[in-house]
């Protein structure tokens, strides 16, 4: 068996958004370190932890967790809406995880946005690339596992895939501190809390309209006029230093309420990335081998990306 890591920020600007030149080969140089990371690495099966915009999970019912055992694409922002090649170990791990008393949902037909399907394209070029088991990590839709659940999850899956004998990569996708235009229930209007109840398959037009309300947001945040979260790159470089310290219980001392008011309301796809250096932490101790980060008005998000691999 063999574990390896890549947990990245993913913004659907960074493909469908007009970033200046000069922060697009920023990014485009740290995700060809992972690439890099990954090529050298030929994973057999692909974990791919990812949170959902309200495109794939409604509030009509809202795991916390969710192993897909079949998904696809629902297209925002042009991502990839091919299938994605779910193999026979997804219901094993669901059973595995669940066995260890983390309760978690599967779904025979999961619908996927662009948080989960970017970095498979960025790192592969399509979807289909790898055998690819999605898992579902509630980071938008209050109210939030405690993190400790979180790490649970992740250590569940990390000693069911030690026991293959393949190489596989884990991916976290999200973060870090950011707070775009997603609608809050507590404060949405009738029409918002429609979407949030039930907003699948919208229209095209409807689709056109909530994509086009991110990019103007994006815009007015780069010029220091949009209503939403500053980013937070004293908090984005702490959490990175619990990621690369190696004591994965220390994500336990999160607390959601505090993460919102430091970090923004999507900073809550770090959990991402806690499951999945939860689940690398059960191979042994580990290092990151690489490690970027930036604050990116354009992208709305403190932007990072980190590779990382069991001490040998």
């Amino acid at each position: 068996m063999s574990l390896a890591l890549v947990c990245m920020s993913h913004s659907p600007l960074f493909s469908a958004g007009e970033p200046p030149d000069e922060i697009r080969a920023d990014v485009e140089a740290a995700v060809s370190v992972a690439r890099e990371f990954v090529d050298e690495y030929d994973p057999e099966l692909v974990v791919a932890f990812a949170p959902d915009h309200y495109n794939g999970f409604f509030y009509e019912l809202m795991p916390q967790f969710c192993i897909g055992l079949a998904a696809c694409g629902v297209g925002d922002f042009g991502s990839d809406t091919t299938p994605y090649r779910v193999p026979a170990e997804a219901a094993e791990l669901a059973e595995a995880v669940i066995t260890a008393g983390v309760d978690a949902s599967v779904s025979l037909q999961m619908q996927v946005d662009h948080g989960a399907v970017q970095p498979l394209e960025l790192l592969f070029g399509s979807v289909a690339a790898k055998p690819v088991i999605p898992v579902f990590v509630n980071s938008v839709a209050p109210p939030f596992a405690p993190m400790q659940r979180v790490r649970l999850l992740g250590e569940a899956a990390g000693r069911y895939l030690t026991t293959l004998d393949k190489r596989v990569l884990l991916i976290g996708s999200g973060g870090l501190s950011h707070d775009p235009p997603v609608p809050q229930l507590n404060t949405a209007t009738e029409q918002q809390r429609a979407l949030l109840l039930n907003g699948r398959n919208p229209s095209p037009e409807v689709r056109a309209q909530r994509e086009q309300r991110v990019k103007a947001a994006a815009v007015a945040f780069a010029a220091g006029e949009a209503d939403i979260q500053d980013l937070n790159p004293e908090w984005d470089r702490a959490f990175l230093q619990v990621c690369a310290s190696g004591v994965t219980r220390r994500f336990d001392d999160y607390r959601a309420a505090d993460m919102t008011e430091a970090a923004g309301h999507s900073v809550h796809e770090v959990r991402t990335w806690v499951a999945a250096y939860s689940a690398l932490s059960t191979a042994g101790a580990y290092r990151v081998t690489s490690s970027y980060y930036r604050p990116i008005l354009e992208l709305i998000a403190g932007f990072a990306v980190t590779t990382a691999r069991p001490v040998t």
